[in-house]
């Protein structure tokens, strides 16, 4: 299996920080975020990796190289201006696709231990399956519904959205047809989950989602103490 791992957004929440530093590069306790994604993969067995990037992409390259300091092989998707979630994957289907048909994808710009091996021996039902966590204060709404390990966008009773938490299991057909260029993942998302063709399930451990300087101040306090 392969893993994508995306690195191409400009951060304008993460200013100044990102005026000259990509958000994946920024540091907790002394390793970049996206260092810790990649420690991940492999663990989890992954061995070959795409990152696309946009801002200041060279220095990603430049810090990360061809991957064998990791233990495995990192390619790079390179974007003219960002394409969004769903254009850039669908700009890097040629280096994802594998005899799986099937392969992961990681926001640059979480920070999360989630163990990554269950997603490496998950067959997948449908077209996608997320990994979901509780809400967070800037996010109170949520994102979907789980009901009996499918997502929903609408639930008959009174249990709060959970939050997507930007990691993701999908199958090669989810871009399947799609036309290249800027395109958003959630209403991809939306209307497969209208078609019922998307799982879930609820992780309950550290994630955050650094988006602005104020939670990565708070997540370095956390990893120091």
């Amino acid at each position: 299996m392969k893993a994508m791992i995306l690195a191409a957004g400009r951060g304008e929440r993460m200013r100044p920080l990102t005026d000259t530093c990509p958000k994946p590069l920024l540091k907790v306790a002394s390793k970049s975020l996206i260092e810790y994604h990649i420690e991940a993969l492999a663990r989890a067995g992954i061995r070959n990796i795409v990152i696309n990037h946009a801002w200041l992409g060279e220095q990603i390259e430049s810090a990360l190289g061809d991957g064998k300091k990791y233990d495995l092989t990192i390619s790079y998707s390179r974007e003219m201006e960002a394409l969004e979630t769903a254009g850039g994957i669908i700009q890097a289907l040629p280096l994802l696709d594998n005899k799986e048909k099937q392969f992961i994808v990681i926001n640059g710009d979480i920070f999360c231990d989630y163990p990554l091996s269950e997603l490496t021996h998950l067959k997948l039902k449908g077209l996608a399956h997320l990994v979901m966590v509780s809400n967070p204060r800037h996010h109170l709404t949520g994102d979907f519904y789980l009901k009996g390990g499918d997502l929903a966008e609408f639930a008959e009773n009174q249990d709060k959205k959970l939050t997507f938490s930007g990691i993701g299991l999908y199958h090669v057909d989810f871009f399947a047809n799609l036309e290249p260029g800027k395109q958003a993942l959630a209403p991809l998302l939306k209307a497969a989950i209208e078609r019922s063709l998307v799982t879930g399930e609820h992780y309950t451990g550290q994630w955050t989602d650094v988006g602005t300087p104020e939670r990565l101040e708070q997540l370095n306090q956390l990893k120091t103490v």
